[in-house]
């Protein structure tokens, strides 16, 4: 599971649908706005699993 959610493929998928949303809302800045959040979010949750895989080979 953990593969399928960091794939660009299923990024991909997420801001197509967020796109296309914001596009017929007429929200654009909003829908940038959550694309830095979920670049974020996902590189946050890399480096959590990091750490996690460092702490579990000790």
């Amino acid at each position: 599971m953990k593969r399928l959610f960091n794939g660009s493929i299923w990024y991909t998928l997420v801001l197509v649908i967020i796109g296309v949303f914001a596009f017929f809302t007429q929200e654009l800045v909003a829908f940038f706005m959550l694309g830095f959040v979920l670049i974020m979010l996902s590189n946050i949750y890399d480096k959590l699993n990091d750490i996690a895989e460092k702490i579990d080979k000790k």
